[in-house]
């Protein structure tokens, strides 16, 4: 009996520590929060704002001592010197060590624009800070104070291992009142909040505030796994939804602005859409996975290597791409030059390209490389298909649809509103470039395809869909006029 008692013991502590003896809840965090807070620093900002910047005077009742007052007040501003009055914006947040020569990791929008920026340390020492490096892609700056002393840090752990329910520590400054540390569980991975194209957050429900903004999100190995940097709060205050860049996207974009002071990301040089459940019946995939190529820039690394619009990229650098979410991220953390295959499935076959990435080049210069025609309506000769009328693009149709002289496809002239085309958003002056991964030349190609494709059963027809320059694969019904 007394064995049997030992044994249901031992199997009570093994399912009480869970898969893998996961840690129980901790008795306390003090010893950790002692030996990290004195890298976790204070961060405050301030600019000069001109009177344009400042608001305008309050309104009032003819007679009222506050017209008169504020009437005052804001005439002395205007004459003062001769200037246009300035006043002086504050704003705080949080910021951690990450080496003894004082080199401080924060949110680009705690530092974005301001004039004057200091690091206030755990003693209230306050240390006038430069800017290294800044990337607003994915809201992280490099600060860099100068100290007679050697700075306490803290180092970067491997956020690809966090799970969620693991237990993390968030250190902050929220709403200015210095020092101050919460805890709580990972609560989700991979978050995409739609602030930009590298969205991988982590979720935590470790109390984040307006403040903590540039803080760090620790594990209970001491090491950050995460940059606190949004909440979710229709209050303004935490309900318990807050986001952290994660360490592992924040170490590469540091060590290249400390290295640099800027950010060189690989470049593909493709448009991607997701591959949903239609569009993956259409081009014959077993299930949605991968990102379809609906354009390559001309001249870019995908051309140069021969990949082309249709093509789902499946593998990027021996790395699985089952979303179209993850492969902006993996290109643009690979290095600038080096050599990659890229794995994609074309009408059903698997095939490799060996791609030398380029550099992503600035906002402005890759909108002008993926810039389109701008189109404009009319009505050429007609080919009925899907619920289509499509014209075959003569020069005088380029012409009056303002087309580029290189285009290539046939362009709608009309579309029936109860047909998969109208339900599937293509509208007039849209350019049918391709087909069931087969490009069109004329308008007559886009109907033979159709009916090839009936003709063999196809439940979906995917067609790829060119708007002023702006491309996208859009699977239709076959069995809807």
């Amino acid at each position: 009996m007394r064995r049997l008692s030992g044994l249901i013991a031992g199997l009570i502590v093994l399912l009480a520590a869970g898969p893998g003896l996961a840690r129980g809840t901790p008795e306390s965090f003090a010893d950790l929060a002692e030996q990290l807070m004195p890298a976790v620093v204070n961060i405050t900002t301030s600019q000069l704002m001109q009177q344009s910047d400042m608001p305008e005077m309050p309104q009032f009742p003819e007679g009222s001592p506050f017209k008169e007052f504020f009437e005052e007040f804001f005439n002395q501003q205007r004459q003062r010197n001769g200037e246009e009055p300035t006043r002086r914006a504050t704003s705080l947040g949080s910021g951690f060590i990450i080496d003894a020569a004082g080199y401080v990791v924060t949110n680009n929008h705690v530092i974005a624009e301001a004039d004057e920026i200091k690091v206030v340390l755990n003693d209230d020492t306050e240390l006038k800070a430069e800017v290294v490096g800044r990337d607003p892609k994915t809201d992280l700056a490099l600060l860099k104070v100068e100290s007679e002393k050697s700075l306490p840090f803290v180092s970067f752990g491997d956020s690809d291992t966090v799970r969620v329910g693991d237990w993390v520590l968030a250190i902050g400054n929220p709403f200015g009142f210095g020092k101050t540390v919460t805890a709580g569980i990972i609560s989700a991975r991979s978050r995409d909040l739609e602030a930009g194209p590298y969205d991988d957050f982590l979720q935590t429900d470790a109390p984040i505030n307006r403040g903590n903004s540039g803080g760090p999100l620790f594990n209970l190995d001491g090491k950050v796994i995460g940059i606190n940097t949004a909440i979710f709060s229709p209050s303004g205050g935490s309900v318990g939804i807050g986001f952290a860049t994660p360490a592992r996207l924040a170490e590469h974009v540091i060590g290249q602005l400390r290295q640099s002071g800027r950010v060189q990301r690989g470049w593909l040089g493709v448009r991607i859409q997701s591959v949903d459940e239609d569009i993956a019946e259409g081009f014959g995939l077993s299930e949605p996975t991968g990102a379809l190529v609906a354009s390559v820039t001309a001249g870019g690394p995908a051309e140069q290597a021969g990949i082309v619009a249709g093509d789902v990229i499946v593998s990027f650098d021996g790395k699985p791409i089952p979303t179209m979410r993850m492969l902006p991220r993996v290109v643009a953390e690979t290095d600038v030059g080096k050599a990659v295959k890229v794995e994609i499935v074309r009408q059903g076959e698997r095939l490799t390209f060996d791609v030398t990435l380029g550099e992503m080049p600035a906002d402005d210069e890759l909108a002008a490389l993926e810039a389109g025609p701008e189109v404009a309506p009319s009505a050429p000769q007609a080919v009925e298909a899907l619920g289509m009328t499509l014209g075959d693009l003569t020069e005088e149709a380029k012409a009056q649809y303002g087309l580029d002289p290189g285009a290539t496809g046939a362009v709608v002239t009309a579309v029936d509103p109860n047909s998969a085309a109208a339900a599937a958003a293509i509208a007039e002056g849209d350019l049918i470039m391709d087909v069931q991964q087969r490009r069109i030349a004329v308008a007559a190609d886009v109907a033979r395809i159709v009916d090839e494709a009936k003709a063999g059963a196809a439940k979906k027809i995917v067609v790829l869909v060119d708007r002023a320059g702006d491309r996208r694969f859009v699977a239709l019904d076959a069995d809807v006029p």
